[in-house]
């Protein structure tokens, strides 16, 4: 073999190798944000998940609003990323306990049973008024701890997202809900998680949060614009404040 015939070879095999290493490395980087993603939704490979679907506040009891269906959509993209499966229950037939299951719970408490209920057991500092007797400015207004946020549909709407565990964190399977004012903050929620989720990840890692998103000008933007107004996750667990105590009010400005 003359020298020619040898640096061809040894190039071959040095870019064969390069190759192989590379390729191991890009795997090994892709599975550990696999794992990560996994670890944060509690949906390790070939899993079961619990979709809670809401019905539309606004109509009929079996009928679901089309930016719920876009949520769920959104939400089961997630799951499948994950490489877990997703078994869709309605709101009013989801009995059973949390923990065992991760469980993504959409709608408000207007239109979801199971999220009044997770509501009423894991976050009894939020408040929210769905007396239908109120008038429009002042029913679905969320009160978290001293302060209130009114509803200006189209212009600024808010929405709870939440990561919550029965127990310890990390001996349980998370229940996410997404606890909307609207349909369309729903559906901002679940992309708002879809979009942060790794950060997410590294701030609170096992721990559960609650946090509040304002979607800004939905008439315009629809469930694009969302920003976090604040990390309310020790008010939201707290009792709320006697009624002596006059809450603030936030409205668009």
């Amino acid at each position: 073999m003359n020298d020619d015939v040898r640096n061809i070879v040894l190039g071959v095999a040095a870019a064969g190798i390069s190759a192989a290493l590379g390729w191991l490395a890009r795997t090994y980087l892709w599975k550990r944000k696999l794992r990560r993603k996994q670890a944060f939704f509690g949906l390790p490979d070939n899993s079961e998940s619990l979709l809670v679907v809401n019905r539309d506040a606004g109509g009929t009891d079996l009928a679901v609003h089309r930016y719920d269906v876009f949520a769920l959509l959104e939400l089961s993209a997630l799951i499948k990323d994950c490489g877990a499966h997703a078994d869709v229950v309605a709101q009013d037939v989801a009995r059973q306990g949390f923990g065992e299951r991760t469980e993504f719970c959409v709608g408000g408490p207007s239109s979801n049973r199971r999220m009044m209920a997770h509501m009423s057991a894991m976050l009894p500092g939020v408040h929210v008024n769905i007396d239908s007797s109120e008038p429009g400015p002042v029913r679905m207004t969320y009160q978290i701890g001293s302060e209130r946020y009114r509803l200006e549909k189209g212009l600024s709407e808010y929405v709870l997202l939440a990561r919550l565990t029965a127990g310890q964190p990390g001996l349980s399977r998370p229940v996410f809900l997404f606890c909307g004012q609207t349909a369309i903050t729903n559906q901002a929620a679940t992309r708002y998680l879809a979009r942060n989720h790794e950060r997410l990840a590294r701030k609170y890692g096992g721990s559960p949060f609650v946090l509040l998103l304002k979607v800004v000008n939905s008439h315009a933007y629809g469930p694009d614009v969302a920003e976090l107004v604040a990390d309310v996750t020790r008010a939201a667990q707290a009792p709320l404040p006697t009624p002596s105590a006059a809450p603030n009010s936030h409205r668009a400005s």
